[in-house]
């Protein structure tokens, strides 16, 4: 039987509280400041987040904007991606790395994924960018690889190709921040990273908010005047069309607070991680650890071995007040937003089953860095019993 869970502290899936109170009186006089000072929009608390940003990541640059999304479509606006575009993205991510080149006239082209990390499967990357030049109708222009739940996507491999593709190579890294690949911190790989800022991510506002790192300045110059309108050097000459992306300074301000805890918190994500992998390996799939990469957690996401044994540790897990979340119920291809996208794309377009095979198996579990060993303990004890 279930313990009784009525006297034990709440776990959360995400928990924003326990960092809140470590930071609300610098978080308040953050806040009260911008209030006093009436700069609500480009404030200079968001030149100063940007280059604290850009320093934590080890990049030249950094650009605020008003969320991931508009993170990915300033940068694919940047680049003049458009109709007859194809964009090559996992087809087992978030909704937002599809939507924006469709939005843009182009064509999401879903490429599956690899079944032990989750990210971009390389060789269904080649084998799709090959099928898309040989039918000839659309021109392959960029990668969007996805570093999914935290776990850098493999960029040398994914820079390489689109070197010899002539193609962008865009980190979509929402789920990612602080992450490492061979001791170059996320933001560095690629031609630009789109940053979210989500409440839930691992730097999160209190709101919507986002970010672009890159070490070319052209293009740092290129994000800022498209997040305003297209702006020119004054506000009033208008280069191209832009649109209104702009990180509101309320928002950057609490980043401030928020960021000098990232070095802390990412450890103890990873040792909250560790936990897990202790006492779940060899019982369910854990997440991978590829050579030389650090995940962020962003998510700690576990494999079961089919659907009806996710059901079972779900029902589990709620019996014993342990909250888990399916990310993601769906590939993209599936969605009915993508499904005559995805059959245009490609005239015979080989199967997907990694990431069908994926969003049946799937959970996540509660990931932050205010975890204690206890609740660590008591959630893997919940799996466990659920197998």
């Amino acid at each position: 039987m279930p313990q009784d869970t009525a006297a034990l502290p709440p776990i959360g899936l995400f928990d924003v509280r326990a960092q809140q109170a470590l930071i609300r009186p610098e978080i308040d006089r953050r806040i009260a400041a911008v209030l006093d000072s009436g700069r609500f929009v480009q404030g200079p608390e968001v030149e100063e987040l940007e280059k604290a940003l850009a320093d934590f990541a080890g990049v030249g640059h950094c650009v605020g904007v008003s969320s991931g999304t508009d993170a990915l479509q300033i940068a694919m606006m940047a680049e003049g991606i458009g109709r007859g575009d194809a964009v090559f993205l996992p087809a087992f991510t978030y909704t937002a790395t599809a939507e924006v080149p469709l939005v843009l006239g182009a064509t999401p082209v879903f490429v599956d994924v690899d079944p032990t990390t989750f990210n971009i499967d390389i060789a269904d990357l080649r084998r799709r960018i090959a099928l898309v030049k040989a039918e000839g109708r659309l021109r392959p222009r960029a990668v969007v690889g996805v570093d999914l739940f935290g776990l850098p996507a493999d960029w040398p491999a994914i820079e390489a190709i689109c070197a010899e593709e002539d193609m962008f190579a865009l980190d979509d890294a929402a789920q990612a921040f602080g992450g490492a690949l061979r001791g170059r911190r996320l933001g560095g790989w690629g031609a630009a990273a789109a940053l979210s800022f989500y409440p839930t991510k691992t730097l999160g506002c209190y709101g919507d908010g986002g970010a672009l790192l890159t070490n070319d300045a052209e293009k740092a110059d290129l994000y800022r005047s498209l997040r305003t309108h297209g702006e020119g050097k004054t506000r009033y000459e208008v280069m191209r069309t832009g649109m209104n992306g702009r990180l509101d300074t309320i928002q950057a301000a609490i980043l401030l607070c928020k960021l000098p805890l990232m070095e802390n918190e990412l450890a103890a994500r990873a040792h909250v991680a560790a936990g897990y992998d202790a006492a779940l390996a060899g019982k369910v799939q854990i997440p991978a650890k590829p050579e030389g990469a650090e995940s962020a957690y962003g998510l700690y996401s576990i494999l079961l071995a089919d659907e009806g044994q996710r059901t079972r540790v779900q029902e589990a897990c709620k019996a014993r007040g342990v909250p888990t979340a399916v990310y993601y119920p769906l590939p993209l291809h599936h969605q009915p937003a993508y499904r005559e996208a995805h059959a245009a794309a490609i005239g015979q377009a080989p199967p997907l089953p990694v990431s069908e095979s994926l969003c049946k198996r799937i959970l996540a579990l509660p990931m932050h860095p205010y975890l204690d060993d206890a609740q660590v303990a008591r959630v893997t004890e919940a799996v466990i019993a659920g197998l």
